[in-house]
């Protein structure tokens, strides 16, 4: 692996990793924590997305998109996981429903 392409790893991690930290949680996890969330985003998109028939093309923008919606589908998967959280998008503060959800 040459030092030019573990740059553009690192690059498509952190933005991918921002970006689905803006579209789901509202905020980013910072620099490491977008890192992370990318990168393995990135694993689950190049694995999930042919699977499903879906083909963004080649180039650093498709690899972003890719490794975006990976690291969307993560973070969703980790909601339901730990057993969500407010979904900030949806106004008035409500909850997304789920077992354990109500909180008296």
């Amino acid at each position: 692996m040459s030092g030019e392409s573990l740059v553009v790893i690192l690059f498509v991690g952190v933005v991918a990793g921002w970006l689905a930290g803006q579209i789901v949680r509202g905020t980013g996890f910072g620099i490491v924590g977008d890192l992370v969330v990318g990168i393995i985003g990135a694993f689950i998109g190049d694995w999930l997305l042919p699977r499903l028939g879906v083909h963004l093309g080649v180039g650093i923008i498709a690899a972003i998109a890719d490794a975006t919606i990976g690291a969307i589908l993560l973070l969703l998967v980790v909601r339901l996981v730990r057993g969500g959280g407010y979904w900030e998008g949806s106004g008035g503060g409500r909850r997304w429903g789920g077992w354990g959800s109500r909180r008296y």
